[in-house]
């Protein structure tokens, strides 16, 4: 690894957003102890806020104050002690932060990449004029519009928030008569995610992946390929293998078409999670991410090839150059190993009560975690509506998926349900 300047004045860091359960502010203070952290954020992350970052300020925004009065604030931070580096290690809040960064003069993600990005729309509609591919995509207003797309599209297609992340709000539609409920769904509020709209989109057939990729000047170079489960009514992901189990023509053909993808949409640094679908003409994309794989897939890649994608974010935050030791890694010798994670997804609602055979959640095996707690509810929403997930890993992606699948799917679970109140005639 390159040997960080000790020579270097301390940077006065303004993050946005804290990232679920990672103290970036630990790491960037790791690298630099007299690194000084100053934070703007929405006010339910307050409490992921920890003394290891040793905040000169903290300024939280409610979710749905204009851009303007972010930028604002950002310059009376900026006056009291002028900021020299942005950081965004999580997706909330990087459209405030590419304000805030090309209002300052401070490197960033471009407003332009954070809304193409963010707002599927407009990424379809790039990708389309930069001849990278053209799946068929409609903004939706009402369900008179989701049936015209897909008379014009054909069935099934995908209806989903314009902008959203973990599933929420997707459907596949296989017909009209479920146009109305899907676009209900998508319409619908979801935590943290900006309201913008609905979107249908054509279903494309295939094998799901997600490339894990790092940026550095505009260079991208794919860490790894992970094989994706997901399941086919609402698409949320139910499992994951890296890497993925491909021919080399495969991988390349998935890898080419993501640093396509990443070219025309701008993006210059840092990680990225893109998901693809590899179809009998190649690869399509369904979305991509300026932030680490979730469902643990940034701890699957580190454990699997090496590389600590949140490290290496740090550093780069910190301003290294990141890429040649990312390479390095990729390129030494390992013995084979594959890691993976299968989650479980009852179709339930209800009060989480614990595990149905009574065993206590400490002397589940290490590699089980249970996503509730007992007095937690089910809510049935995207990814939010898994109850547990098991990590495996072994020398072959099979072998290592059958591992993880067993282990959950041997759990059982008590929920209390409440009987609605009944109607009668």
């Amino acid at each position: 690894m390159a040997d960080l300047d000790p020579a270097r004045a301390s940077d006065h860091y303004l993050m946005f957003a804290i990232g679920p359960r990672l103290d970036y502010a630990a790491r960037l203070r790791e690298l630099d102890e007299s690194a000084r952290i100053s934070v703007i954020c929405r006010p339910q992350h307050l409490a992921r806020i920890t003394e290891s970052g040793h905040y000169r300020r903290v300024l939280a925004v409610r979710q749905d104050a204009p851009v303007d009065e972010v930028v604002a604030l950002a310059r009376t931070v900026h006056a009291l002690e002028p900021v020299t580096r942005i950081t965004t290690f999580w997706e909330h809040d990087q459209d405030r932060a590419a304000a805030v960064g090309a209002a300052l003069g401070i490197a960033t993600h471009s407003p332009a990449t954070v809304r193409l990005v963010q707002d599927k729309h407009a990424m379809r509609e790039r990708l389309r004029e930069t001849g990278v591919e053209d799946t068929a995509a409609g903004r939706a207003y009402d369900e008179a519009d989701l049936l015209a797309f897909g008379e014009k599209a054909g069935y099934p297609f995908i209806v989903k928030p314009t902008a959203g992340t973990a599933s929420f709000g997707v459907t596949l539609v296989h017909s009209p008569a479920e146009a109305a409920a899907a676009y209900r769904t998508a319409a619908g509020d979801f935590p943290g995610i900006a309201r913008l709209g609905v979107l249908a989109e054509q279903y494309h057939e295939g094998p799901q992946y997600s490339v894990e990729a790092f940026s550095e000047a505009a260079e991208h170079v794919v860490v790894a390929v992970t094989r994706k489960y997901s399941d086919p009514k609402n698409m949320v992901e139910l499992g994951h293998v890296l890497p993925a189990p491909l021919d080399a023509d495969a991988q390349e053909a998935i890898g080419g078409h993501v640093r396509r993808v990443l070219d025309a949409l701008g993006v210059e640094f840092g990680p990225t999670h893109t998901e693809v679908v590899l179809t009998a003409d190649g690869p399509r994309v369904i979305e991509t991410h300026l932030r680490v794989g979730g469902d643990e897939i940034f701890n699957l890649v580190k454990d699997a090839v090496g590389v600590d994608m949140i490290d290496f974010q740090a550093r780069q935050a910190y301003g290294d150059k990141v890429l040649p030791d990312i390479r390095a890694i990729l390129e030494a010798d390992r013995e084979p190993r594959c890691e993976a994670i299968w989650y479980t997804a009852p179709e339930a609602t209800g009060t989480f009560v614990g595990l149905g055979d009574g065993t206590d959640a400490a002397d589940l095996d290490p590699g089980v975690t249970l996503l509730l707690e007992p007095g937690e509810e089910l809510t049935g929403d995207g990814s939010f509506a898994r109850v547990a997930r098991a990590r495996a890993s072994a020398p072959d992606a099979a072998e290592a998926l059958a591992l993880a699948q067993a282990s959950v799917n041997g759990l059982s679970f008590l929920f209390r349900v409440t009987s609605p109140e009944q109607h009668t005639v």
